[in-house]
């Protein structure tokens, strides 16, 4: 009878379990639906933006000025991207190649200063280290539009006389202090005796730095290359400020060129927005192809050190 009685509550008991464990496996796949749920309209709500700009680049400007909006073209004109890059003489060659220069010297040099520097903080002993460093990080909380206007007042013609020429874009923003940050971390996470060992076998600092911490935080360094190059690609007010010579323009602000068919006197909105799709599009394809290593770099240099 005993026996009888133990079982039946042994029964209850596994029976108790699995509707738990029912229950338990109910509960998460609802919680995770409505996680997705919310998740898809937010990257919907994030890409709205660019499928308008897409569509409107593909549309006439007649179509495109109705007083009810398409959300697909009635009628692709692909020749609006042929207009744009006609439009101004070689307009957009020259703001492209003036794009190319500044990015890719500005991303080197860049590079160069912030592995040396994030190096020196990371491994090399001098006073005031830690007291600099906590300086430079304080830089941070100072709004860029002081930096932008102290580097014009600096650089200017009231300056050094740098308007109009390649190094006025370079030179001011060659340091960032969050890449420095960012590569600190990582160097910090290699440990201390790769380094003694390094040191033990004659090897000097920079050679260290070369042969080791370099190729042991590729990671981060390809993503603060990569997030540097688009810095320069994206940027838009320091050029517009200081290059007042279509010579020296860059990609975004050729996006605000009057662009306009033959024939109109007013600049039309949907070559403006097939301007903006050829300036986004390489972005785009630069971070579908490297979002692994920028992701991997920065939240592995950003959780240690």
């Amino acid at each position: 009878m005993e026996n009888n009685t133990k079982s039946f509550e042994i029964n209850d008991e596994k029976m108790d379990v699995k509707k738990i464990e029912k229950r338990d496996k109910t509960i998460k796949i609802v919680r995770n639906v409505f996680v997705y749920i919310f998740l898809t309209i937010c990257a919907v709500a994030s890409f709205l933006p660019f499928y308008w700009m897409i569509i409107s680049a593909l549309k006439s400007e007649a179509e495109y000025m109705k007083t009810t909006p398409t959300f697909f073209p009635e009628h692709f004109q692909w020749d609006n991207f042929s207009v744009v890059m006609s439009y101004g003489k070689n307009l957009f060659a020259t703001s492209l190649v003036n794009t190319l220069i500044v990015g890719l010297v500005s991303t080197l040099i860049g590079v160069i200063v912030t592995i040396l520097t994030a190096y020196a903080f990371a491994r090399l002993k001098f006073k005031g280290k830690n007291l600099l460093f906590s300086l430079m990080l304080a830089t941070m909380m100072i709004p860029g539009e002081l930096f932008t206007t102290t580097n014009y007042v600096t650089v200017g013609q009231n300056g050094f006389g740098w308007n109009n020429t390649y190094i006025v874009m370079i030179i001011p923003f060659l340091v960032s202090i969050y890449y420095i940050y960012l590569l600190r971390n990582a160097f910090k996470s290699i440990p201390e005796s790769l380094y003694q060992a390094a040191k033990v076998d004659g090897t000097s600092d920079l050679g260290y730095l070369i042969k080791v911490m370099v190729p042991l935080t590729a990671p981060t360094l390809i993503s603060i290359t990569l997030l540097k190059f688009i810095g320069t690609w994206n940027t838009y007010i320091w050029p517009r400020l200081v290059n007042n010579d279509k010579n020296f323009r860059l990609i975004t602000n050729w996006v605000t060129s009057g662009f306009k068919h033959a024939g109109s006197s007013t600049a039309e909105t949907t070559l403006k927005m097939a301007a903006a799709f050829m300036v986004s599009l390489p972005l785009f394809l630069l971070f579908i192809f490297f979002r692994k290593y920028i992701m991997h770099g920065v939240s592995k240099s950003g959780t240690k050190g």
